[in-house]
């Protein structure tokens, strides 16, 4: 199978053309072949010419007869790569599981690992705090009408993780094989087919809860327990038994159940190998954890504020007229800008026809995200717009103290936006010129990210026109663009305790562990996890 590079279309031309297409790149050195098989494994936006704009695509596909052609990178002509999951294998010397894996979370990490072993045969035990997809549904609607927040199941926690109330972007930065995996699991459980070649591919919140359900559904099918309401308070520790270490021997875990209402006793489960997939909001099993002699340092983060822009604008902005005029998707953006002082303020978790959602989880705390579904229509754009926070401006060298700046930015939030978990909004030209309306903003950013804010928007409104017009809304406080610790981990993803040496069995993993930064990221380090385990011992009788 050979994969060609830049075939291009108008917006709206059928892909049912782009084989012609292709023969005509080819040129003589297909001449009396016809394409047989294509798929297309990459689709983008040229916009750089508003006048021309283009739809541009990677296709893999055969040729009948096939004419043996040569790579040439002068026509964007190569061999096509094999893109498919190499399932890992145990160790000749792998050691038997006495008991089924854990797995603490059943975010994209949880999910993903979860998956991958009970394709393995591991039968994993999933223990989440929050609630099943519909049950949180629920509960999360309840908390944006009511002002009632359940602190064990909500925007952040339950089936799916933070991602399940968010646009389900599948972007990520990083370059790893196992994304593709990710994205053919996502679509065979019921996401759009396009997440396999769309440069940006995104589910979108509505379609996102029934596709982690089906991944769960296929779990159990496999033989795997899926326990929600379960939330982890501790870990049972024993020594290795050569001296040189310690290994996980179980967890222990409070149950909720169903009902949402808390057991007095808790359930020790047994085990030799458990993953943490604990997400980057899990404060509480941090500090146990750290408690605990776990192994973690501070980690540095982002701080700042959700900003609302006209749909149509951002359209306008990007291709020089409405999407919808052009059939083509709603615009985004990534805009950054570098302060004077050094500061970096940047957009991040873009939403195209998205809402700014109130997404606490924590009593008398406001944090905010940005959430949309698949077909983006809502007519309004956000983004979370954030400064650069360092560990120098923590004030203090615990491990946990990003934690308590944090929390610190998210009661100010709440207090100033009045109680109730309502968040504090102004317009940009409040904000810009220090009135009145905007100190409850203001108020909830350290001095440094508001002025940093301050500065970047009219230089980002160069780069995005618009993007500085006075009535952008802008909603504090985004603060949980990431973890604000990492934990340690050595090359085969082992966890640490008490100053560097080895817990044997525990894997901490995704956005909680640090070593992630979204759905793509988490899952990815949720299925190297696993992949740990298989490696290393063969599933329990």
């Amino acid at each position: 199978m050979y994969r060609i590079h830049q075939i291009k279309l108008k917006p709206g031309e059928p892909r049912e053309h782009l084989p012609k297409k292709i023969i005509k790149r080819l040129g003589a050195a297909a001449k009396g072949s016809a394409v047989d098989e294509w798929k297309i494994v990459k689709e983008s936006i040229d916009a750089r010419d508003k006048a021309n704009i283009r739809m541009v695509y990677s296709v893999d596909f055969t040729l009948k007869p096939d004419p043996g052609l040569k790579a040439n990178p002068s026509i964007g002509l190569e061999s096509a790569p094999d893109m498919s999951y190499r399932e890992a294998v145990s160790a000749p010397n792998a050691g038997r599981l006495s008991h089924r894996p854990v797995i603490v979370g059943f975010g994209p990490a949880g999910m993903f690992a979860g998956l991958i072993l009970a394709r393995a045969g591991y039968r994993p035990v999933i223990l989440e705090r929050g609630q099943d997809v519909d049950r949180r549904t629920a509960a999360v609607e309840h908390f944006w009408e009511t002002g009632e927040l359940d602190t064990e199941s909500n925007v952040q926690f339950g089936e799916g993780g933070a991602g399940t109330f968010s646009d389900g972007k599948l972007t990520t930065g990083i370059k790893d094989p196992r994304i593709r995996k990710v994205l053919e699991e996502l679509a065979a459980a019921g996401g759009p087919e396009d997440i396999l070649y769309r440069q940006k591919p995104h589910i979108g919140t509505d379609v996102l809860r029934n596709v982690v359900k089906t991944i769960r559904n296929e779990i159990i099918k496999l033989g795997g327990e899926v326990r929600f309401g379960c939330r982890v308070t501790d870990i049972v520790i024993e020594n290795d038994g050569a001296g040189t270490g310690y290994r996980l021997a179980g967890a222990v875990l409070e149950n909720r159940g169903e009902s949402g209402h808390s057991k007095k006793n808790c359930e020790e489960i047994r085990c030799e190998a458990a993953i943490f997939a604990i997400g980057h909001s899990s404060r509480d099993t941090f500090r146990w954890l750290c408690e605990k002699g776990i192994d973690m340092t501070q980690k540095p983060f982002s701080i700042g504020v959700r900003i609302e822009h006209p749909q149509k604008m951002i359209d306008i902005s990007q291709y020089g007229a409405p999407a919808a005029e052009l059939g083509l998707p709603a615009a985004d953006y990534k805009l950054n800008y570098r302060c004077e002082n050094g500061r970096g303020v940047y957009t991040f978790c873009m939403c195209p026809g998205g809402k700014v959602v109130v997404a606490s989880s924590q009593e008398g705390g406001v944090v905010t995200n940005g959430m949309s579904y698949h077909d983006r229509d809502s007519g309004t754009a956000n983004s979370a717009l954030l400064c650069d926070v360092q560990v120098s401006d923590f004030g203090s060298d615990h491990v946990l103290a990003g934690v308590e700046f944090q929390e610190k930015y998210e009661r100010l939030a709440f207090v100033n936006g009045g109680g109730g978990y309502k968040a504090p909004q102004c317009t940009w030209s409040q904000f810009r010129d220090k009135e009145s309306g905007a100190d409850a903003v203001e108020g909830s950013l350290p001095d440094f990210a508001a002025e940093a804010i301050r500065e970047a928007i009219p230089h980002l409104g160069r780069k995005l026109k618009g993007f500085d017009r006075d009535d952008a809304v802008m909603t504090a406080v985004e603060a949980r663009s990431s973890s604000p610790v990492r934990f340690a981990r050595d090359k085969n993803l082992t966890g640490s305790i008490n100053g560097g040496i080895m817990l044997e069995g525990f894997y901490p993993c995704g956005e909680g562990a640090g070593y992630a930064g979204g759905i793509m990221s988490a899952a990815v380090d949720g299925i190297k996890a696993a992949e740990a385990i298989i490696e290393k011992w063969v599933p329990a009788d």
